[in-house]
């Protein structure tokens, strides 16, 4: 079994021993590329008093000078992006080891996908400072980050299996699945990629279909004329007169090239930092069907769609040089290529333009899977839980809630069998609200095909719902009664059409003793005559009598005692109903009262 910890210590001194090689490289490049621009200099300076066959010659030498020079930069930058990434590699391990020390609340939070009306992720702090997803989160792309909150919180029980294989080839690719998220990690884009791939899709041909041969006949043309020229057999004039024509031809495009030159220039960096993640997954086989699945779609062209999408990247890249002032005017006068650039770019979208979604999706997905994957990496001692289709919903040995520290929690066992329900009674501060969280966390990462915190578990897959945290609100001016009255009422119409576990805090919070009382009764009886499963939670021991007329309902709590003045919990949990309450003694051990 993987120990976690060792493989990211030896990651970060496999990346610091690159990354000092990588600087010395670039002290290297750059000193190199000094040197030869300095060599560039002195050959064109003397040249000036050379003669006319010296001349060719240091001609010959500064084209192969600035040809060396072009390449040293490119090697310069690629050097550069090397750097990058390893940097962002050496950080990612350090991140690691800190979540592995519990150090995690420098993460991402997804407080922007907090909804308190949706079915559980609201009163099991799926979302937000301290959150599960703050803890499993290491996506690149803010469409990774939003595809992994739609799955946390999608609520579907499908394709478990398929899930689970997925997680587990995920997990035992450590260094291919930081290197994606690498390389993921330098995309910055102007633009969404789903505002790209609309664009794409509605974007609007304006070059006709006589303008790419057009433009290479204009520049086979223009270097007649030039050689012409150079010979004395052509006139200078006619070259002039043939530049007006070219800038003519190019002027009367050029408002739409302009528009496609600024769409460019915001959607070029997307792919060209795309096309290395679809590199990555083409470079990497894969076994489980649903990475098969999802790869496949970079496998339907005799092209690879790397190739594809970087050609698309280097049009993109040409259309913008030839906004360039004076450079732009010269290359659209004499060679037309403002419009060759954009009749290359119509016809890529024309060819590729519905395939870009499916593409930029499967990106996606694997930025979004790599966090599942790095979370089953970072805890081999968890167990997938083995779908069984038995009387029961939940059977878990040693069941722990995943952001405690594992060292010093305390596991419990349980079983709850279908349309059971639990009532759960005891102490403040005794455990109750972590087990129902825990409970929650088993089935929404069961359902996800995570492996789950536990020494075994066997599931018979479930939808969940849920109400803990109920509160009211100012703003549409509802009282937490009312409130609370919604929530309850969500509950009732969503288990009239499909099955639920549900998972409640305390029922009727917002009302006195005696109508709680009857109330909590009357609607825990309508949830055991609906064929539903679940926990309910509450200090009301009243509610505790209901088990003994319904044989479906059983009694469980967790209990407190007071030992020599001091009060002590085991957070077990128990058959039962908890006698030891605690909230007199508590308010009396903070001296609150007398």
């Amino acid at each position: 079994m993987n120990i976690p910890s060792e493989f990211y210590k030896s990651q970060i001194e496999k990346h610091s021993l690159a990354l000092k090689n990588i600087k010395k490289q670039l002290a290297l490049s750059s000193s190199i590329r000094l040197l030869v621009f300095l060599v560039l200099c002195a050959v064109f300076y003397f040249a000036l008093e050379y003669s006319e066959n010296e001349v060719a010659a240091a001609i010959i030498v500064i084209l192969a000078a600035i040809g060396i020079f072009v390449f040293l930069v490119a090697k310069h930058d690629w050097l550069k992006y090397k750097r990058d990434i390893t940097r962002t590699l050496i950080n990612e391990n350090e991140s690691e080891l800190q979540v592995q020390s519990r150090v995690f609340h420098h993460l991402p939070s997804g407080e922007k996908y907090k909804d308190p009306f949706h079915f559980y992720s609201q009163d099991i702090d799926l979302f937000g400072r301290g959150s599960f997803f703050q803890y499993i989160n290491r996506t690149a792309l803010d469409s990774g980050s939003d595809l992994l909150a739609q799955i946390l919180t999608e609520n579907s029980i499908e394709n478990i299996v398929e899930k689970q294989n997925a997680v587990k080839e995920l997990a035992q690719k450590p260094e291919w699945r930081q290197e994606f998220s690498a390389v993921a990690a330098q995309v910055k884009t102007e633009v969404p990629a789903d505002q790209v791939s609309s664009w794409l899709k509605n974007y609007k041909k304006f070059v006709p279909k006589w303008a790419k041969p057009l433009s290479l006949a204009f520049t086979l043309i223009s270097v007649a004329l030039f050689v012409g020229n150079y010979f004395g057999v052509i006139s200078g004039y006619v070259t002039v007169v043939w530049f007006f024509i070219g800038l003519a031809i190019s002027g009367s495009y050029g408002k739409k090239t302009k528009v496609l030159a600024d769409q460019a220039a915001k959607v070029q960096s997307t792919f060209e930092q795309f096309y290395k993640l679809v590199l990555q997954i083409e470079n990497q086989g894969f076994s489980s069907e649903l990475l098969v699945q999802k790869s496949k779609v970079f496998k339907s062209s005799t092209t690879k769609t790397s190739n594809i999408l970087k050609e698309f990247a280097r049009n993109l890249d040409a259309l913008e040089q030839g906004q360039v002032f004076l450079f732009g005017q010269l290359v659209n006068a004499f060679m037309l290529r403002d419009l060759r650039q954009s009749h290359n770019i119509e016809q890529w979208i024309e060819r590729h333009k519905l395939q870009v979604h499916e593409w930029f999706e499967a990106i996606t997905f694997f930025d979004a899977f790599n966090s599942l994957g790095n979370f089953a990496f970072n805890h081999p001692h968890y167990v997938y839980p083995r779908l069984a289709q038995q009387d029961f919903v939940l059977k878990v040995i040693g069941a722990g809630h995943p952001l405690l520290n594992q060292e010093t929690m305390v596991r419990n066992d349980f079983q709850i069998h279908s349309e059971e329900f639990f009532i759960v009674t005891g102490a403040n501060m005794a455990g109750k609200s972590t087990f129902l969280r825990t409970v929650s966390l088993q089935i929404v990462m069961g359902n996800i095909g995570l492996p789950v915190c536990a020494t075994s578990s066997e599931y018979n897959p479930i939808k969940l719902i849920t109400s803990m945290r109920t509160t009211d609100s100012l703003t549409d001016d509802e009282s937490y009664f009312f409130s609370e009255l919604k929530r309850l009422k969500f509950i009732v119409d969503e288990i009239k059409t499909d099955k639920y576990f549900i998972i409640l805090d305390e029922i009727l919070k917002g009302t006195n003793s005696t109508d709680k009382a009857i109330g909590s009764r009357k609607f825990v009886e309508k949830l055991v005559g609906s064929n539903s499963t679940g926990i309910i939670a509450t200090h009301d021991l009243s509610l505790c009598t209901a088990a003994e007329e319904m044989p479906e309902v059983k009694n469980y709590y967790f209990d407190a005692q007071i030992i020599d003045g001091e009060l002590y919990f085991d957070y077990t949990f128990k058959p039962g109903i908890c006698q030891n309450m605690n909230a007199s003694f508590l308010l009396k051990k903070m001296e609150i009262v007398d």
